[in-house]
């Protein structure tokens, strides 16, 4: 090794090893080196900008009106005893961006609660009291007993 090098006298050393300290795995000092996350929830917040809702459709009369007639069946249905099985699809606000989706649902109708406008459901096979929604987010109400209806 050339002499005028400026740190020949220590090139040749052994490597230091601390007495104290435990030698450093490769990952651990790896990690080190990591990117980290400068803007916490930055992703999370894209990805729900991103996220599509749909707005809530005005519903005509006369669809107004024929649900209107199934509401009125049910009830009677009801009052005679039956537990109509009934496919309903509806909206669902969404949490947290204006909008919200459409939903469906199947289930026994327990009852249509005129006062709070709502259509409640049994909870299963049991007759507990299940699923309830509100009438006005309501857009379509199917099943075998408005067959007849058509």
């Amino acid at each position: 090794m050339d002499k005028n090098f400026p740190y020949s006298d220590i090139i040749d050393l052994p490597h230091h090893k601390s007495a104290n300290r435990k030698h450093m795995s490769l990952y651990d000092r790896a990690a080190q080196f990591s990117p980290f996350a400068a803007l916490t929830g930055y992703d999370e917040v894209i990805a729900e900008t991103g996220r599509l809702t749909d707005d809530m459709a005005e519903l005509p009369e006369d669809a107004k009106a024929e649900l209107d007639r199934r509401y009125m069946l049910l009830t009677a249905m009801i009052d005679e005893g039956y537990r109509p099985e009934v496919t309903v699809t509806y909206f669902l606000p969404d949490k947290y961006k204006a909008g919200g989706s459409y939903k469906s649902f199947t289930g026994q109708v327990k009852r249509v609660d005129s006062t709070f406008k709502k259509l409640i459901f049994y909870s299963g096979d049991k007759d507990l009291t299940g699923q309830s929604l509100d009438i006005k987010a309501i857009v379509s109400l199917e099943g075998g007993i408005f067959d007849e209806m058509l």
